[in-house]
């Protein structure tokens, strides 16, 4: 009973060793003579241990049917107090040790004493307590594995997929490379024919201009030579009557290839961003299956301030109300945290910024600073991005990125991956990605954040807009 009460201070780091606490053990009975015979019971009054044979006189002498028979153990004497020996009978709550009769008196004098069976009912029964404790701790790592080797599961299901994908994308690629390429050659080989079908063409023209000019020339020739005046004055005038011959000054059969290549790989470029923006719709189209609903909390908004009855909108109002300054609120920049909350797996959301010359979105850590200038940078637990003058967006990082978009986003989706530890924004309707933090580590909550920014003047009056997510079917 003793050694159950002393090993329950030490059950955190030596469970496995208390657990086995006199099991296991061969003990042998004491008073047997020749060969021990294995114990069945261990009297703590008479310190011995006994076989069957040696135990029946405890068991039916009326003397020692008072004594306290435990299962068998070694080492009895441990069990008496080495100061007095005297049975260790009382346990010392101040000391939080086993203690015998005389120790009260003459070494703890002052100290609460209970009976050693009451502090052993007490012990066994946080023994208890602690096993069901350590017991569904276990379940609950049971259940983490579990949960691991489904997430192992699926992400291979996702790594299977994205192959699949890929190899038909990049398949695709390559076959309109080659097709490119195909055509390419092709286009030029047919330039060349027909150059050299135009050039064969002139040659032929030219050759039978040749040989008229040929016998042209013999006839000048043997008129020049002849004595005959008259002769000679006719035929010159039947000579100059005669056809003008083509100029082929300006005939050229050079074909020009500037720019086949350059509108061959503009055809490439342009089924490239096909596929591009094949890739981000459907990618869009997977993260929109995360989407979460969720609501703007009024306890973490700047006074000014304003927010819509169903916590979806929120603008500017120009006026400072008067409200309580909690620990959440933000009491400097213009901006409000979702109610909801996220510490794993994947989230997405969707918000309207139609109209509005300044904003800024994304996600923030709990222990966001709240008072005072705020920093918003991953370092400081935000990540965002953000428009500002109407036309500069800006990914809000240290430094700050500037971001080149196609057009200006009228709706913003903004998509975390709690695990993977990354960050996506995305221009709805156009179905491109505008930017991403990769490489996070997150170890908080993350609450969705809205940054609205002042009115200015009424030129920013349009709220942000927490906007239902349209999941394609």
């Amino acid at each position: 009973m003793c050694s159950l009460i002393q090993s329950v201070h030490h059950v955190d780091t030596t469970s496995a060793k208390t657990a086995s606490l006199n099991t296991g053990i061969l003990v042998t009975g004491d008073v047997c003579t020749g060969t021990k015979l294995k114990a069945l019971k261990s009297c703590l009054v008479c310190l011995a241990s006994y076989c069957e044979t040696h135990l029946e006189p405890h068991l039916t002498m009326s003397g020692l049917k008072r004594h306290q028979l435990i299962d068998p153990v070694k080492n009895l004497e441990d069990r008496m107090c080495t100061k007095h020996d005297k049975p260790l009978e009382m346990f010392c709550k101040t000391d939080q040790t086993c203690v015998c009769m005389l120790c009260p008196i003459f070494d703890h004098k002052t100290h609460e004493f209970v009976p050693l069976i009451e502090e052993y009912k007490e012990k066994k029964a946080e023994l208890g307590k602690t096993e069901a404790e350590i017991q569904q701790m276990i379940q609950k790592r049971r259940l983490k594995i579990q949960e691991i080797k489904h997430s192992v599961d699926l992400s291979e299901e996702d790594a299977d997929r994205e192959i699949a994908e890929g190899v038909h994308v990049f398949t695709a690629l390559k076959e309109s490379v080659e097709r490119g390429q195909a055509n390419l050659i092709n286009t030029i080989k047919e330039k060349q024919k027909t150059t050299e079908k135009q050039a064969e063409a002139f040659i032929k023209e030219l050759e039978q201009e040749i040989s008229e000019l040929t016998k042209r020339r013999t006839e000048v020739e043997q008129l020049s030579h002849s004595e005959d005046q008259l002769h000679l004055l006719q035929s010159v005038q039947s000579l100059k009557a005669a056809p003008p011959t083509k100029d082929w000054t300006e005939v050229s059969v050079r074909p020009s290839y500037e720019g086949t290549v350059v509108k061959a790989v503009a055809q490439l470029e342009e089924t490239l961003s096909k596929e591009i923006k094949k890739l981000l719709e459907d990618e869009l189209t997977r993260v929109q299956q995360y989407a979460v609903d969720v609501t703007l909390d009024p306890d973490t908004a700047h006074p000014k301030l304003i927010l819509s009855d169903d916590g979806k909108q929120v603008n500017d109002s120009d006026v400072r109300k008067n409200l309580p300054d909690n620990s959440k609120r933000f009491s400097k920049y213009l901006c409000v945290l979702g109610k909801q909350s996220f510490s794993s797996g994947r989230f997405y959301f969707e918000v309207q910024v139609k109209g509005k010359t300044n904003w800024c979105l994304g996600v923030a850590r709990e222990s966001i600073k709240r008072k005072g200038n705020i920093t918003l940078t991953p370092k400081d637990g935000n990540w965002t991005i953000c428009l500002r003058n109407g036309n500069e967006y800006k990914a809000a990082t240290s430094p700050s990125v500037s971001l080149s978009l196609k057009s200006q986003p009228q709706k913003v989706g903004v998509f975390v991956d709690y695990e993977e530890g990354l960050v996506s924004f995305y221009d709805v309707d156009a179905a491109a990605l505008i930017y991403s933090f990769t490489g996070c580590c997150f170890t908080e909550k993350l609450f969705p954040y809205f940054g609205p920014c002042s009115n200015d003047g009424g030129k920013n009056s349009a709220p942000l807009i927490i906007s239902p997510v349209n999941q394609a079917e």
